[in-house]
């Protein structure tokens, strides 16, 4: 009796495994992919706040606040942030950072867009 039950559950984990082993790699390269995601959002906003205080100094301009930021994405994100697009604003009173890129790829098809953004007033002396 016990040689016909196990023949009739011959194969069975070896299908069980076919079908978990993708899905439970799947679940761990989503983990890794959400932790990428979350250090490029991270980076982007240490790039946006860089930016921003180079472009609202008291002498800063827009053009500083764009090359304090290539500065520092390639010192700390360039291999995580794919494609950024960095934009810079200063007026009289206010300078604002945008940036925005894509999260570099673990799972093939996930392209997780990144954005980050800061302003804030312009330093000017008053008597």
């Amino acid at each position: 009796m016990t040689r016909r039950r196990r023949r009739k559950d011959a194969g069975a984990v070896t299908a069980e495994l076919v079908l978990a082993a993708p899905l439970a790699l799947l679940l761990v390269l989503l983990g890794v992919q959400s932790a990428v995601w979350a250090h490029a959002q991270h980076v982007a906003q240490a790039v946006t706040g860089q930016a921003l205080a180079a472009a609202r100094v008291q002498d800063g301009t827009a053009a500083r606040g764009r090359a304090e930021a290539a500065a520092v994405l390639n010192q700390v994100g360039r291999r995580v942030l794919l494609d950024p697009r960095i934009v810079v604003d200063r007026s009289a009173t206010t300078a604002r950072v945008e940036l925005s890129g894509y999260a570099q790829t673990v799972v093939p098809g996930f392209h997780l867009p990144v954005h980050a953004a800061a302003d804030g007033p312009v330093e000017r002396l008053t008597p």
